[in-house]
């Protein structure tokens, strides 16, 4: 199953030429490719898939599809050590 995790930004940076963010995911912090949505700024939530933030979205919904997604069991992917 392909999933789409909401995170918040906690900081944004250029790595590469490329606008990267640091995004925490209920405590799990993962480094995140923010190219598809420049505007997102720290304190947003967005939609993580793949190591790519497609959209941004309000805290509320991101809340919503976080427990969702927890309730399923299927966050386990944020365990794994990023690279």
């Amino acid at each position: 199953m392909c999933l789409g995790v909401p995170g918040r930004v906690v900081e944004t940076f250029v790595q590469h030429d490329v606008l990267m963010g640091k995004i925490d995911f209920g405590g799990i912090a993962k480094q995140v490719c923010l190219a598809h949505v420049p505007d997102a700024r720290p304190g947003d939530y967005v939609l993580v898939h793949v190591g790519f933030a497609l959209t941004r979205l309000d805290e509320a919904e991101a809340r919503r599809v976080f427990e969702f997604l927890e309730a399923m069991n299927q966050l386990d992917e944020l365990d794994a050590p990023s690279s």
